[in-house]
């Protein structure tokens, strides 16, 4: 009998979805025996495939969200705006090929020409999360896609009801279910999908751990793609400003949007000293009024639950070390409802702490640490082996410019959240949150590979030097002394 795999609401318990989990030598198999068919085809094929995806996403785009909200837990209203995400991305990700992966020709003398072009890699994993389920790993299968790669497409073992109607999706709209295949497992298959000699690379979002751990097992495969993205301990910077209501709005969003289970969320708020009681007040102020609830309450919720009980545990125990080890609760974060894991926004000033534990707390707590110049602010800001997502809050052009100069994220806002970030530029970050493969506009760079020819319609050669004379046995030498 094979082994199922069962999805559960975070918010009531019950259960939504179940499924056989999948035999890895099997779709490996597929995935590879058809990608070289899906590459045959000319890119406005594929684009116009992905194009009848957006079609059918649109035609069932309230079913779709109400989907996500059910099996993530996250508000109705924000899971519509995942389902917009994925739309988008179709024409982002053609723009982006076009741009990033470009034919190129150069005409030489006689004839010659220069040119420049791109090849699929071939059978690509794609791990997706369970926090963006439908809009993150769509990131990468749709210029994985277009570039003419097939894909296997593992989605969180916490969200596969989203990542099976993502696929049923792509497949409705006439990608070869060849070509796109839906792998349902946990942890174990996804381990075993990533060591599967049959695969030509992973893309991959999640955790450090694991991000780490795909790194190190990649790291004896060369000719493999391996891109990681994987998250961030955020800093957000506040200084000079008399519009604290309007920081104190940034810092909130930044920190407790999606329940802080976003990558890009705010985990570190550093603040000048002398701003520092008035901003938290403000702060406080708002969190205390943000509803956190079930994802279609009446009146909509900002905050649903974080994604299972396992996590809610986690991050209280973390909470609760904090403040054991010299940290200052200025906001405790709650369990409002018994057996379920919500959690209300937690803040804890760490200013104090001797050792601060670098690490990605992926749910609704803010530490705060107090500051008196903004070089420290800065230093403070690069105090992590991560680095995503940093922002500026306040402050003048002159030291948002020395603030992006020497903050270390690949994601550097000013007066803006440190998370929303654009999916018409690049997202990545650099240490922990990432191996140098940007994704987003930049996913085109690690879906293709670039191949430089040298041509010419006639052959046309001739050796110099170094030949002996046809008449004799001495070696004919030039131009040499």
């Amino acid at each position: 009998m094979s082994e199922t795999l069962i999805s559960f609401e975070p918010a009531t318990g019950e259960e939504l979805w179940r499924g056989p989990v999948s035999n890895i030598d099997d779709e490996v198999a597929i995935a590879r025996g058809a990608w070289p068919e899906w590459a045959a085809k000319p890119v406005s094929f594929r684009t116009e495939t992905l194009r009848r995806f957006v079609d059918r996403v649109k035609a069932e785009g309230e079913a779709f969200a109400d989907l996500i909200a059910r099996e993530t837990g996250k508000p109705l209203w924000e899971a519509r705006t995942e389902v917009e995400s994925v739309c988008n991305k179709v024409d982002i990700s053609v723009k982006a090929y076009g741009e990033r992966t470009p034919n190129r020709r150069i005409e030489g003398a006689m004839g010659l020409r220069n040119a420049v072009r791109h090849k699929p890699h071939g059978a690509l994993a794609v791990l997706g999360p369970y926090n963006f389920p439908a809009h993150l790993p769509n990131g990468h299968i749709v210029p994985a896609l277009i570039a003419g790669n097939s894909v296997l497409f593992k989605p969180s073992e916490k969200t596969p009801a989203v990542g099976a109607k993502l696929v049923e999706l792509f497949h409705s709209a006439g990608v070869p279910q060849e070509v796109l295949r839906l792998v349902v497992g946990g942890p174990e298959t996804g381990k075993a999908l990533a060591g599967h000699e049959g695969i030509d690379g992973l893309l991959f979002t999640g955790s450090a751990r694991t991000g780490l751990a795909l790194n190190r097992q990649f790291a004896g495969q060369p000719g493999k793609m391996l891109a990681l993205e994987m998250g961030g301990n955020n800093p957000i910077v506040v200084w000079d400003t008399a519009d604290i209501r309007t920081a104190a709005i940034i810092v909130v969003q930044s920190a407790f949007l999606s329940a802080g289970q976003r990558c890009s969320n705010a985990r570190r708020l550093i603040v000048r000293d002398s701003l520092a009681d008035a901003l938290i007040e403000e702060v406080c102020g708002l969190a205390n009024r943000l509803i956190v609830d079930h994802p279609h309450a009446d009146p909509a919720p900002y905050m649903g639950p974080v994604i299972d009980n396992e996590a809610a545990d986690g991050l209280t125990e973390s909470f609760l070390i904090l403040m054991s080890n010299g940290g200052k609760v200025i906001r405790h974060t709650t369990r409002p409802v018994a057996g379920r894991p919500f959690l209300t926004p937690g803040i804890i000033d760490v200013t104090a702490m001797p050792e601060r534990p670098d690490i990605e707390l992926f749910g609704p707590l803010l530490q705060v640490i107090r500051v008196d110049s903004f070089e420290a602010a800065i230093a403070e800001a690069n105090n992590t082996a991560f680095g995503l997502s940093a922002s500026l809050i306040g402050g003048t052009p002159q030291l948002y410019d020395q603030f992006w100069a020497n903050a270390r994220s690949g994601v550097i806002n000013w007066n803006r959240p440190t998370n929303g970030a654009s999916s018409a530029a690049p997202f990545g970050g650099i240490g922990l949150s990432g191996n140098h493969r940007p994704s987003a506009f930049y996913a085109a760079d690690y879906c293709a590979y670039p191949v430089a020819s040298a041509e010419s319609d006639a052959m046309r050669a001739s050796i110099g030097v170094g030949l002996r004379d046809p008449e004799g046995s001495q070696l004919v030498l030039k131009n040499y002394n």
